[in-house]
């Protein structure tokens, strides 16, 4: 079983990571919280090592990925969805934890940049959490 785990406010992520891996997970995860679960001792494979491809554009692409969606949108009962995922290398996720970027709480501060606010619009998060809905049976 894999969980991919990406999130903005990471209070209570070590504990929650280290549980996963208690009950049998491999983490994946992502940037900030690659860093943080790394430095507290969790087991946890970055998420380029999975794309085969970096962060980049200062971290605005990090799972945005066929490896990443496939691995999320694959149909498990679903014998030709399985059969590109091995051919592909996709690598099945079963469970996606994000909270996303905080765009109200940043848009709310006094004197935010344009700039400062448009950082705050997740795209990843968002487009993961929707992958996992339209495959809720799964993930």
């Amino acid at each position: 079983m894999r969980a991919l785990i990406s999130v903005s406010d990471k209070t209570g992520i070590v504990r929650f990571a280290k549980q996963l891996v208690e009950c049998g997970y491999d983490i994946i995860s992502t940037g900030g919280t690659l860093t943080v679960l790394q430095k507290n001792g969790v087991d946890v494979t970055p998420v380029d090592d999975v794309t085969g491809f970096p962060e980049m554009l200062d971290g605005r692409v990090k799972t945005l990925h066929p490896k990443i969606h496939g691995g999320l949108l694959a149909l498990r009962d679903n014998k030709a969805h399985m059969m590109t995922c091995e051919t592909q290398d996709i690598g099945l996720i079963d469970l996606v934890v994000v909270n996303l970027y905080p765009f109200k709480e940043t848009i709310n501060q006094p004197n935010v940049t344009l700039s400062e606010a448009t950082e705050n619009i997740d795209i990843g998060g968002p487009s993961m959490l929707r992958s996992a809905a339209k495959n809720y049976q799964s993930v």
